[in-house]
């Protein structure tokens, strides 16, 4: 559910004045994490953490960098982190996850959307190869991808007409 500034604003400013949070969470039926949360942002960046949501664009590599470094390296929690930075959590262990896979070069890359590079197995682009030696090695894919799924085809088959002989039928014709 979505909260207004306004109602947000009233919360925290009840939990200010005093108001246990528990208590004010279990009347109003809203999670303690994501009231203390506001409450953190409130506190950090003003009613500017509240009217407005995290950034999860405008960052140099260098600080993605620092940031997944100090959740990796540092153990720095997520929430902490997504309230010091202004990024949402998510946005940080989607960083965490890549740099994981693919180390911290991934942060810098050039090509800032889309998908990372692909698998050399995997189907090339429509464009017409240049060169002899390109339309060679595009065919030679090309050849070798149909082989492995003839093969595929062919031992499930078989494995088909295995069952049906166990079972005491023919093998259809098909």
């Amino acid at each position: 559910m979505k909260y207004t500034f306004e109602e947000k604003l009233r919360i925290v400013t009840l939990i200010k004045s005093g108001y246990p949070l528990k208590r004010l969470c279990k009347e109003r039926r809203l999670d303690h994490h994501m009231v203390g949360m506001w409450r953190a942002r409130y506190e950090l960046h003003g009613e500017d953490g509240l009217r407005f949501g995290t950034k999860a664009y405008g960052y140099t590599a260098e600080k993605k960098e620092e940031i997944v470094r100090a959740h990796l390296e540092k153990d720095v929690s997520l929430p902490v982190l997504s309230i010091r930075y202004d990024v949402n959590c998510s946005t940080i262990r989607l960083w965490a996850r890549k740099v994981r896979q693919f180390g911290y070069s991934v942060l810098y890359r050039q090509n800032k959307r889309g998908r990372l590079p692909e698998d050399p197995m995997a189907r090339p682009k429509k464009r017409a190869p240049q060169t002899e030696l390109e339309r060679l090695q595009a065919e030679n894919l090309r050849l070798r991808a149909e082989n492995a799924l003839l093969k595929k085809v062919k031992a499930l088959v078989e494995e088909q007409q295995a069952r049906a002989r166990l079972n005491g039928q023919k093998p259809s014709t098909n």
